[in-house]
């Protein structure tokens, strides 16, 4: 009998480490609904400890209510309806001080078709984390239709114009609406690819394709664009290192990359924007510093998540989704990236990923 007894601790030792290593809140109770027992994460949601809980009635402990006040365990009714009824589908409810969460359960059979309801087991998530993706996701709609609306109004507006009076303007005049109607059809493209970078970056679909890829010439290639659209040739300065050595990543992705850190160098800084490549211990660091005021210690965690705008306010425009996309971008790579103050004074973004062979650098 010791030996058995000691066999059952062990097995119910086992099962509550198991329980205990769940992510999300677990309460289990019988029928009548007596708590049977509750995990780490149920009782740092709800307050409720195992040894407060244990032995009492899930309305005295866990008092459940939906919006409209009613008592979640009476309306979930074990003891009754169907006999084919399993599941009870998620939905948020609160506890008396007003805590939401998200609460679903289960019904244990036995038999497990139509036999009486054994036990319940109840998955308890944090409210308010849905309820702070869902405003991420809101004042993503919001930020879209915003972004939107003024190059749609302009395209809309231009080429009703010319269609309704073509032969009224001067073809000098025709031109500049037909280069405003481009540039706008190509604020909404770049609007749509960060839209869907977003997307894969979140779900995890982001697909990195390597070949070998010569940084230097990527960043050249970036200056003389920027050049040849209008900026002066000595705002751009690059510093290569000696002895850089191969890397293997994804061109398109390291062009944004380097194009979405410039482009946030010249909006928010001043000065002269460098470039710097240089060999690290384990792969190639790339810095990207301007000049300018740069970047509070504070502010630098928030520099990264969605929506982000620094710098003068006067200069703020975008979405504020580039850098959130570049982070993403770079860790995709197996690479990492910080800010930090320049030496010059100015915000530096230096990120670093890894040399090899593909299968090598593959994250």
């Amino acid at each position: 009998m010791h030996g058995a007894d000691g066999e059952e601790r062990l097995v119910a030792a086992s099962c509550t480490i198991a329980i205990d290593d769940l992510p999300d809140g677990l309460v289990v109770a019988d029928r009548y609904g007596c708590v049977l027992a509750v995990n780490r994460a149920a009782a740092r949601l709800t307050g409720v400890t195992m040894e407060r809980a244990l032995g009492r009635h899930m309305s005295d402990v866990f008092p459940f209510r939906d919006h409209d006040g009613r008592d979640w365990w009476k309306a979930l009714d074990p003891e009754g309806g169907l006999r084919t009824r399993v599941r009870v589908p998620e939905r948020p409810l609160h506890l008396p001080g007003g805590q939401e969460l998200y609460v679903a359960a289960r019904l244990l059979r036995e038999p497990e078709r139509g036999g009486e309801v054994e036990r319940v087991t109840i998955t308890l998530r944090d409210g308010g984390a849905r309820a702070r993706l869902e405003r991420s996701r809101a004042d993503l709609v919001s930020t879209v239709a915003h972004e939107l609306r003024s190059p749609l109004t302009s395209v809309k507006g231009f080429t009703a114009t010319l269609l309704a009076k073509w032969s009224r303007f001067t073809e000098e005049q025709k031109l500049v609406m037909l280069e405003t109607v481009n540039n706008d059809a190509d604020r909404v493209t770049r609007l749509i690819t960060e839209l869907l970078d977003v997307s894969r970056i979140e779900s995890g679909r982001l697909e990195v394709r390597r070949q070998v890829v010569d940084l230097p010439a990527r960043a050249r290639r970036l200056i003389a664009g920027r050049v040849a659209a209008g900026e002066p040739e000595e705002r751009f300065r690059l510093v290569v290192g000696d002895d850089l050595p191969e890397t293997w990543l994804d061109q398109d992705k390291i062009d944004q990359i380097l194009g979405n850190l410039v482009e946030n160098a010249v909006r928010h800084g001043r000065g002269t924007v460098t470039i710097e490549i240089e060999s690290v211990g384990w792969g190639v660091a790339v810095s990207v510093r301007d000049e300018g005021e740069g970047i509070e210690p504070e502010l630098a965690p928030r520099v990264f998540r969605q929506f982000w705008r620094g710098g003068n306010s006067r200069r703020r425009g975008g979405t504020g989704l580039g850098l959130f996309i570049v982070k993403g971008l770079v860790e995709a790579h197996g690479g990492t990236i910080i800010v930090q103050r320049a030496p010059e004074g100015g915000a530096e973004f230096r990120f670093t990923v890894p040399t090899g062979t593909p299968d090598f650098a593959t994250p």
